[in-house]
């Protein structure tokens, strides 16, 4: 008769010394070096960022105490700011939601379609939206205008990447119940695939609206209507304790927009 055999402990292995993280750390130290280099990179000269470090803090001086006796000049380009934001939303919103379904492979009728449609996406996201703004402001003219269509260009790419991305993601089951009763593919889009996104679409709806009241107030500086343009006026004219007014309205506005979208996400997804 022989004796059971101990079963063997499994002692843990040595920790293998890696070199990815110290390499790696030198790889960025070099990219950093070769960047800020005065002969490859963009000259970048220590003693001069401090000294306009200097000269900036005189100038942040100037914004305190804000002039609060420009406030009546301001309600009426800040109340532009947020109808260029809401006018885009609920239009680039809108037509966001069928390119997104023509943009993911679940719904999207052919390929060809699909790739067409994910290719301009590309192209349009491509872009920013001042760049948007310039061309429109050319095409059209200055006001508000441009930049109502700087931002349905943007949100149409934003919200339907994201929204196509959520619709590659769905569940078959559905899908795959609507097509066994002979439903078409407009009709399995309404009922199969549109009720599991819909919460989706609201949040990013309600997020693109955000960054709409943000990119709006930027897009008047270019002549594209909105607060914008009198942040041009002040920067222009060095009043900046009047422009810390503007900065302290843009601030709440953006706050009370955030508060508004929660809440509405609360009640709404």
């Amino acid at each position: 008769m022989t004796a059971a055999t101990a079963p063997r402990v499994a002692r843990p292995k040595r920790p293998s010394r890696s070199f990815v993280g110290p390499l790696a750390f030198l790889v960025f130290v070099v990219i950093t070096w070769w960047a800020a280099s005065e002969e490859y990179g963009l000259n970048f000269d220590i003693p001069e960022l401090l000294t306009n470090l200097t000269r900036g803090a005189d100038i942040l001086a100037e914004f305190w105490p804000p002039d609060f006796s420009v406030v009546s000049r301001t309600i009426a380009p800040l109340l532009e700011t947020v109808q260029i934001a809401v006018i885009a939303s609920l239009i680039g919103c809108s037509l966001a939601l069928p390119i997104a379904f023509l943009a993911s492979r679940v719904t999207a009728p052919n390929l060809v379609v699909y790739i067409l449609d994910r290719s301009i996406l590309s192209v349009v996201r491509a872009l920013p939206d001042v760049l948007y703004a310039i061309i429109f402001v050319a095409a059209v003219s200055i006001g508000p205008l441009p930049g109502i269509l700087a931002l349905i260009l943007f949100n149409i790419a934003v919200v339907a990447k994201l929204l196509s991305e959520t619709v590659d993601g769905v569940d078959q089951g559905p899908i795959e119940a609507a097509r066994a009763t002979g439903a078409n593919r407009l009709l399995t889009v309404r009922w199969a695939v549109l009720p599991q996104v819909l919460p989706n679409y609201v949040a990013y709806s309600l997020y693109a609206f955000e960054l709409n009241i943000r990119a709006s107030a930027v897009l008047g500086i270019v002549g594209a209507g909105g607060i914008g343009n009198l942040i041009n006026e002040f920067r222009r004219f060095f009043q900046y304790d009047a422009l810390m007014v503007v900065v302290i309205e843009i601030l709440v506005l953006v706050i009370i927009v955030e508060w508004i979208s929660i809440w509405l996400r609360r009640r709404l997804v």
